[in-house]
């Protein structure tokens, strides 16, 4: 029975929805791919268990390992983690803030939102492009935590920085944070928070940092410190000594002019230089109980060349102090050669060693300065022996075999597919990491991209393989990912957009590039005509900002079929083709926030003469957003749109699944608790089984024919793009997540306990 808390008034139609604030772990998915591949931060070690970790990425997800970084589960916040903090009382307590805080009191198997407290939250506005959630809440007078403190000797106790209609304060909470009272404003926004565990335990010192210095508190009273005179500080970590040799609070900072140490607080300030010079300095961390021990990424170093040499050479790693600062040892060192101390997965050995770049963030043992967490642009890697040693700790070899996942997957995946002449032989096209593939039924990976023009290798959206001719395949590939959001034209005309079609004839290993009569594009699907004959397939390209391409010789030649397409520089997304061969391209919207009747609406087009020519297909009532499109395999006529939100109201309009019998002449709504569906998909053995994933922390199914949809309960990823079933075993479904990889389970959910839903209707509506 759910709580009074639990239940919220709606904002969306008229019904009673019920919000699972508590957030319950999903064990019934498991991760598929490489592993990695995507931005990770905030790396956070237990204080009680070093063997219990955390990590953050760009795109929702979070992180924990119980057993020292070698497995991973995801966990789901309904957005990005900001910061984590471990009770150092209560060894099973950990917190950790997105636009709200929360708590798991069980080692993060479960966690219940603090703050805004839930008596609060009349609703949660998800809107935008993105689906991004705000709650909103009133009374909230502490409004967004940025940073987090707990009182080393009362779970209690907690310490907030905040901002509020541009305000930033600090509020403390004794109740464990349903009630806070302001000890404080501060000049600028809060970035991290120590209580220096040495003081008064009824009087804490406390010490926030800040762009330009840090505030600090002491016997009740406030007092600014600032940093380095024009010293824009971008990492500040802290650490407190008992011992009588050493000082008692040190600060490190980094910024654009280097590393500054502070060893009495914050109150001056010294330049701490790295050997070399030139070196950028990232990110900084020291281990809050031994602060004579930091660790510092660094890029663009310049070290002095043999002799009489001048050298050009820079290097990008880890450097350490273990002497307050005042000398540095560089314990990770690389240039473009691979360093044999840096024992580094599959990003080293196939994009090279400066392509997740040093590390963005730094995280410390507490407990144990020779423990530390290094996360950058597509790994997490760790050093348990001071850093002589730097482990990966994203990826792991199977043996005889490529790559496999721990778990930790940052990836932006379009597809789980199946090579029909060799079932062992499967395909990851993803963003920013190419072209994967399996040659071992999945179990391990390898990139797929030799052959691939570098400029084309960033995304690859889409393979095509000819039924009939063994190894033979197409795919799409570009130098632009994540489309097709429209984040990515906001600063760019698509005319610039680079790619093409590559075509492989030994099942992916080597790729040429086959793109005659086809200019550089960004070219997002590609389609073969099952019908056609062999050695002359016909196939279509979508083809972003340019229409759609046809080829009608294998692949290798291309002609431009625009016409009856009356968008200019038509954004075609996606293709779709029937049983009796009618063909349909979706036009993705232009603008952002779905305004409608606009030139930047999207559209349908239909063709039944295989593209020579086009008309438009009335789009469902209130939609502009077509992002994917199914076609029952027995019925031409019938018609499943997946639909993109339009920003208005709370979760916005416009978007969910609709459905035609009647080829697209008219729609009805079949699902519409989710407004940001991706894509909706047919299982091919049975079309009664219908499929579909969007932003909203949600995955769906029907077995009726999209009459009623179930929640996939279990695949909590925020941001999900499609389901595909899984064609080895019926009961099993594959569903790809922008930023999270792919997830592999039962098509009916993991029934051991909800996690993020999206609302769902109450029994009693």
């Amino acid at each position: 029975m759910k709580t009074k808390l639990q239940l919220l008034a709606s904002w969306w139609l008229t019904g009673i929805y019920c919000f699972s604030w508590s957030v319950a772990r999903a064990d019934g998915f498991t991760v598929v791919g490489p592993g990695g591949g995507g931005a990770m931060y905030h790396a956070t070690i237990n204080p009680h268990d070093s063997k219990e970790v955390l990590v953050s990425c760009d795109m929702t997800g979070a992180y924990i390992s119980h057993d020292g970084g070698r497995s991973w589960r995801m966990f789901n916040l309904r957005g990005g983690v900001q910061f984590f903090a471990f009770d150092p009382v209560q060894a099973h307590t950990i917190y950790a803030g997105t636009k709200a805080l929360w708590r798991s009191t069980d080692d993060g198997n479960s966690w219940n939102l603090v703050w805004p407290s839930p008596s609060t939250v009349h609703g949660v506005e998800m809107n935008s492009d993105h689906a991004d959630e705000t709650m909103i809440a009133d009374p909230n007078a502490v409004g967004n935590i940025l940073a987090l403190a707990i009182d080393p000797a009362d779970s209690r106790s907690l310490i907030a920085g905040a901002v509020k209609d541009g305000k930033a304060a600090v509020f403390a909470s004794r109740d464990g944070g349903s009630k806070w009272e302001k000890l404080g404003d501060l000049s600028e926004a809060p970035k991290k928070i120590w209580i220096d565990p040495h003081s008064n335990k009824g009087d804490r010192d406390l010490y926030v940092s800040g762009k330009y210095g840090v505030s600090v508190r002491t016997h009740g009273r406030w007092m600014n410190r600032s940093g380095p005179r024009g010293v824009a500080f971008t990492d500040v970590s802290a650490g407190f000594s008992a011992s009588q040799n050493l000082p008692g609070v040190m600060l490190y900072a980094t910024s654009t002019a280097g590393i500054f140490v502070s060893r009495d607080g914050g109150v001056t300030w010294a330049a701490s230089a790295l050997p070399g010079k030139g070196a950028d300095v990232r990110a900084i961390a020291t281990s809050l109980n031994h602060p004579e021990v930091a660790y510092a990424s660094y890029s663009h170093l310049k070290l002095d060349s043999w002799m009489w040499l001048s050298s050009s050479k820079t290097w990008l790693g880890v450097a350490k102090t273990i002497d307050s600062g005042r000398t540095w040892t560089l314990v990770w060192k690389e240039d473009s050669n691979a360093s044999p101390n840096i024992r580094d997965a599959w990003i080293t050995e196939q994009m090279g060693t400066d392509w997740g770049e040093n590390p963005l963030e730094l995280g410390v043992a507490e407990q144990d300065p020779n423990l530390c967490y290094g996360t950058d642009l597509g790994r997490a890697m760790m050093t348990s022996d001071g850093g002589v040693t730097w482990q990966a700790s994203y990826s792991r070899r199977v043996p005889g075999g490529g790559w496999t996942s721990t778990g930790l997957d940052v990836t932006n995946s379009y597809g789980y597919l199946f090579d029909p002449t060799d079932m062992n032989r499967r395909f990851l096209p993803t963003t920013d990491i190419g072209l994967f593939r399996s040659e071992d039924g999945g179990r391990s990976w390898m990139r797929s991209v030799q052959g691939v023009p570098q400029k084309w290798s960033n995304t690859t959206y889409w393979v095509a393989f000819d039924p009939s001719v063994r190894g033979k395949m197409w795919g799409v590939m570009s130098g632009t990912h994540d489309l097709p959001r429209p984040k990515m034209w906001r600063h760019t005309s698509t005319a610039t957009y680079e790619g093409g079609v590559c075509s492989s004839t030994d099942g992916g290993h080597t790729w040429q590039v086959s793109n005659t009569g086809m200019p550089e594009t960004a070219a997002t699907h590609i389609l073969l005509d099952p019908t056609s004959p062999a050695g002359k397939r016909t196939l279509w390209v979508a083809a972003m900002g340019r229409g759609v391409y046809k080829s009608t010789d294998d692949g290798r030649s291309w002609t431009l079929k625009n016409k009856g397409i009356l968008q200019n520089e038509p954004l075609a997304w996606r293709l779709a083709r029937g049983g009796d061969g009618t063909l349909y391209v979706l036009i993705a919207r232009r603008s952002e926030d779905g305004s409608i009747g606009t030139s930047g609406d999207g559209a349908i087009y239909r063709s039944s003469d295989g593209a020579e020519s086009w008309s438009q297909v009335k789009m469902p009532t209130n939609a502009n957003g077509p992002n994917g499109l199914a076609i029952d395999p027995k019925d031409p006529n019938r018609l499943y749109l997946a639909a993109w939100a339009r920003a208005s109201g709370m979760q916005g309009v416009g978007g969910g699944i609709f459905v035609s019998v009647d080829g697209g002449k008219n729609w009805s709504t079949s699902l519409d608790r989710d407004q940001h569906v991706y894509d909706v998909t047919i299982d091919p053995r049975d079309a009664n089984v219908l499929y579909a994933a969007g932003f909203e922390s949600s995955a769906w199914r029907s077995v009726d024919k999209g009459r009623h949809w179930t929640r996939i309960a279990g695949c909590n990823f925020k941001w999900g793009q499609r389901v595909m079933p899984d064609l080895e075993d019926q009961r099993m479904v594959y569903i790809t997540t922008f930023g999270g990889g792919v997830w592999h389970g039962l098509s009916r959910g993991d029934a051991r306990g909800e996690d993020i839903a999206t609302p769902e209707l109450s029994p009693g509506r």
